[in-house]
């Protein structure tokens, strides 16, 4: 059975992939092009900017493509094994609400709660320099996060017996809360956008990101619970349609 995981998770991952190049190319990149036109327009008036390795029209089609079907496989894959551990451990849900509960917490964790600490940046924002130690504090957040929202969930179930399933949900979820919001307050703050850049620009920028990031989740668990539902389906023992009509001859 983990191969047919396996393989649907890899197939809603390319789906989901491909579905969110299309929001990323349609909404992102608008933004993406008007931050490059600030950083060129400061470029002629003296700064200093980098020429690209890659041209800008490989990277908003075939990059961004690639960028994207890449990640999706990715994350299909995990989400794949990840489901394969969870599935029939959370309750008598069904293979659509497993694989949308999961969506829901890898999006929190994974997404949502780095994004809120250290959220992205468009072209001409951030120093060259600070680069390497900026992603080190993105990704020791996100691995506190994912560690977490796995203490969390093994909490919420050792407490689903004794006070129920909601009443545990809620104990692990408010306990996530408390433990990541002190390391979103202990964890020193990332602050390098310049006085004079647009914030609308900006704040378009980050809903872009984040937004692309939200479809590709929502895809991959919808397209994942479909796809397993039949696998994991039951089904009926051979003769058991015609038994009805037999019984009433």
């Amino acid at each position: 059975m983990m191969r047919t995981l396996l393989v649907r998770g890899l197939i809603a991952g390319l789906l989901a992939g491909l579905v969110a190049t299309l929001f990323a190319y349609f909404v992102g990149e608008p933004q993406v092009n008007a931050a490059i036109a600030l950083e060129e327009a400061g470029a002629e008036a003296g700064h200093h900017a980098e020429e690209p390795l890659v041209s800008r029209s490989i990277q908003s089609t075939i990059g961004l493509l690639a960028a994207h079907l890449g990640i999706g496989v990715a994350l299909g894959g995990l989400f794949a094994v990840v489901f394969a551990v969870i599935y029939g451990r959370l309750g008598g849900f069904s293979v659509r609400a497993h694989s949308t509960l999961l969506a829901g917490g890898a999006f929190v964790a994974v997404t949502l709660v780095p994004f809120l600490k250290y959220p992205a940046n468009p072209p001409a924002v951030g120093q060259t320099g600070t680069v390497g130690s900026r992603t080190e504090l993105y990704f020791v957040f996100l691995a506190l996060s994912i560690i977490t929202a796995g203490l969390a969930v093994t909490a919420a179930r050792s407490f689903a017996d004794r006070f129920g399933g909601w009443a545990a949900s809620g104990i692990g979820i408010l306990g996530y809360a408390v433990v990541m919001t002190v390391c979103a307050v202990l964890m020193p703050p990332v602050n390098e956008v310049p006085d004079d850049f647009p914030a609308t620009l900006l704040w378009d920028f980050r809903l872009a990101s984040l937004g692309g990031l939200v479809v590709l989740w929502l895809v991959l668990g919808a397209a994942f619970g479909t796809l397993v539902h039949r696998a994991l389906a039951p089904t009926p023992p051979e003769g058991a349609a015609e038994a009805p009509a037999t019984a009433s001859t």
